[in-house]
């Protein structure tokens, strides 16, 4: 059933879709009075709904059913991307929202290839942020991942003064062969702490970032032996922490 991430919350239990959604209803999905979605709210509450009208600027759906399911990560997962080339971002942030994902924070790192003025960032945020929401909705997410505009590596620091818990991915450490900071640090966490995870470009980071990075609290951590690429290495983390918090339990 089609999903749908709705603006305002539900009124004498109707649900008031519009804008783009309003035209994937009608135009795409070709939708007619009687057929059903679910509409999901603001603070996450989702409902089976029946289509009840269909106008020019908007579609009026009915209340069948609320739906009580747990679809979120017990615990809220940053993930931390410099920036890579090409649409490598791109696909980071569709399979990590899929994969459970709560916010995702591209920076520069310097390392980076990629250079973007002021408009260029703007424009790719609101596409990211496109790609986000259309990735909650096929993977029945009840929220929409945060997209935080680009910073610089200073910015990330004072940043991660926000979070329970941190590390970052770091290559040398898998080749020292440490396999325990990702694994203890996931032990230690509780329900509804934060943890942002940090990840280089595709060149990794930097000697001086790695310095910076262990004199601001985070952790180093080793992701197994095999060194994985910019855009594998958050996917993994992410499948990594479903398997701990969710199968595992």
């Amino acid at each position: 059933m089609q999903r749908y991430f709705v603006r305002q919350q539900a009124n004498d239990n109707q649900f008031t879709i519009a804008d783009e959604d309003r035209h994937h209803i009608v135009k795409v999905m070709r939708m007619q009075i009687g057929d059903q979605v679910i509409c999901v709210d603001p603070e996450g509450k989702q409902a089976v709904c029946r289509l009840a009208e269909i106008t020019d600027s908007s579609v009026v759906a009915d209340v069948v059913q609320w739906k009580d399911e747990v679809s979120e990560l017990p615990i809220s997962i940053t993930i931390a991307s410099g920036l890579p080339k090409g649409d490598k971002l791109e696909w980071i942030i569709q399979k990590g929202t899929e994969l459970g994902a709560h916010q995702f924070l591209p920076f520069s790192a310097a390392r980076s290839i990629v250079k973007w003025d002021e408009k260029k960032a703007a424009k790719k945020l609101e596409r990211w942020q496109k790609i986000a929401k259309e990735a909650a909705e096929q993977s029945h997410r009840v929220l929409i991942p945060e997209i935080i505009s680009t910073m610089n590596f200073k910015a990330l620091l004072g940043k991660s003064k926000d979070f329970d818990y941190k590390l970052a991915a770091f290559e040398d450490e898998s080749r020292n062969g440490e396999m325990s900071v990702f694994s203890s640090t996931l032990k230690q966490m509780k329900k509804g702490e934060s943890l942002l995870l940090v990840f280089g470009p595709e060149g990794g980071l930097a000697d001086d970032e790695i310095r910076l990075l262990k004199e601001n609290g985070f952790g180093l951590c080793g992701l197994g032996p095999r060194i994985l690429r910019t855009e594998t290495a958050p996917l993994y983390t992410l499948a990594a922490i479903s398997y701990h918090f969710e199968l595992l339990r």
